[in-house]
């Protein structure tokens, strides 16, 4: 058994645990694997273990092995996981399940066309940058609900969830409350949120998928 598979049931059993403490249902939580930077060979033997949920930070890596491995695994699932420039919308479309990263106006605009264009619909959250970093994506937590329904009602785009990466050196309960809270008042279902170092804090508050990378790859 590789040491990633190892660390993958490893974290598997820490979701389960968080769940049982939270009162939620076991496997409520989806755990998106994030592989960014490692190879299809590296990734492979996690698929095979039976993770189906990924998630990358970059289309243009992305694009370098995951259509082989989709084609292998047809039953994978594909999240977009880092910042998108509106020129890589196309390729975003084509490949990828989820679009975590929706996080304004020229986005919204620009998924939208390419949708219609080429008749896809990834499901798409919109990212909130709940410690207002200037160097992080993400719409301010004010503008978030307005962003929402212009989403909605202007881009026609259904929304269904909303992403954080709340600041490094700061306690993440208070960014993934105030992403839960933001959520309800959205009328959105899916919060994605919590990484290697506090997705069972994230699991207590509600998190619908983590994202976890470095705890079962190891260090990049």
């Amino acid at each position: 058994m590789s040491e990633a598979v190892q660390r993958l049931q490893e974290v598997r059993g820490k979701i389960a645990v968080a769940e049982q403490e939270a009162l939620r249902e076991t496997g409520d939580v989806t755990l998106v694997a994030v592989s960014k930077t490692f190879s299809a060979d590296e990734i492979r033997p996690v698929i095979e273990a039976g993770q189906r949920v990924f998630g990358e930070n970059r289309v243009q890596e992305a694009q370098a092995k995951w259509p082989a491995l989709k084609a292998a695994f047809p039953d994978l699932e594909l999240h977009l996981i880092g910042p998108l420039q509106s020129n890589k919308a196309k390729e975003a479309v084509a490949l990828f399940d989820v679009i975590e990263t929706v996080d304004r106006e020229k986005i919204a605009a620009t998924l939208a066309a390419e949708m219609k264009k080429q008749g896809k619909a990834p499901r798409l959250y919109v990212q909130v940058n709940t410690g207002s970093e200037p160097q992080k994506a993400g719409i301010e937590p004010r503008e978030a609900l307005a962003f929402v329904k212009r989403c909605r009602e202007v881009h026609g785009l259904a929304i269904e969830g909303l992403m954080c990466i709340p600041p490094a050196e700061e306690n993440p309960g208070p960014h993934f409350a105030l992403l839960e809270k933001l959520s309800l008042e959205a009328g959105v279902e899916k919060l994605s949120m919590g990484m290697s170092g506090d997705y069972e804090l994230a699991v207590r508050f509600g998190a619908s998928s983590v994202r976890v990378g470095s705890a079962i790859f190891g260090s990049r």
